[in-house]
């Protein structure tokens, strides 16, 4: 089974972390937080990965090399301007009939196994991970009609959503919706596919999942993976 990292970005907003390091070097616990990924899809019999840089590429490739310390194989791909989490694909060289995409800054423990087998099942030309997040608005929320008469006024309301994680599973007929030097997004493609009467399909679960693209974002990864190594490395010894 194959999977595709998207490590190109520049980490602006994690700043000043990113500095000297590409995003996926920044250290969750004392792994970067891409060797955490790389571990997880080895367990998960994901044996194939390609990983697609941009920022200090260097770096990343001299860190991992060809990926032989962690029983996988590694390749790369490098973007020369970038083309956002979608674009990134029509680079890659060798690509299997499906394959995992997922960017390179995701603290979780998602089943990736059992995502890739619901993705088969369905014989879907992709497969989107959702998450529950919990929106609290810390402010009175106020309802009013047309003629500006009071319908609802909702105290410091809290809101349920799914979003995406980040992670998508995909058939290698999406390649067919991306041109050649297109800079596209994840959800770009997926809503052109979907435009195209393609079905795609939508896999919640209640697995744990960080971005840690934000500093109080990695902040809180930082104390979460400390407290509960074997959740995410569940093979450490």
């Amino acid at each position: 089974m194959q999977a595709v990292i998207l490590a190109g970005g520049k980490g602006t907003r994690l700043k000043p972390y990113t500095a000297t390091l590409p995003k996926p070097l920044v250290p969750v616990g004392d792994y970067p937080i891409l060797e955490i990924i790389i571990r997880q899809l080895k367990k998960a019999g994901f044996k194939d990965i390609v990983i697609s840089t941009g920022y200090l590429t260097g770096l990343i490739k001299t860190y991992f090399g060809q990926g032989k310390q962690w029983g996988v194989r590694l390749s790369y791909t490098h973007e020369n301007h970038p083309l956002n989490t979608a674009g990134a694909l029509k680079l890659v060289n060798g690509l299997e009939r499906n394959f995992i995409v997922m960017n390179g800054d995701i603290l979780t423990t998602l089943n990736y196994y059992d995502l890739f087998r619901r993705h088969l099942e369905r014989r879907a030309i992709a497969t989107i991970a959702l998450t529950k997040r919990k929106i609290k608005v810390d402010y009175g929320v106020v309802r009013y009609s047309s003629d500006l008469l009071l319908d609802k006024y909702i105290e410091k309301p809290e809101y349920n959503y799914f979003v995406s994680t980040g992670i998508n599973v995909l058939n290698i007929s999406c390649l067919d919706y991306i041109k050649k030097g297109e800079t596209i997004s994840m959800p770009e493609l997926l809503l052109r596919m979907k435009k195209n009467k393609q079905k795609i399909y939508c896999y919640a679960s209640n697995a744990y999942w960080l971005d840690i693209g934000r500093p109080d974002d990695y902040e809180v990864a930082q104390e979460k993976f400390n407290k509960n190594r074997k959740l995410f490395l569940y093979d450490e010894k």
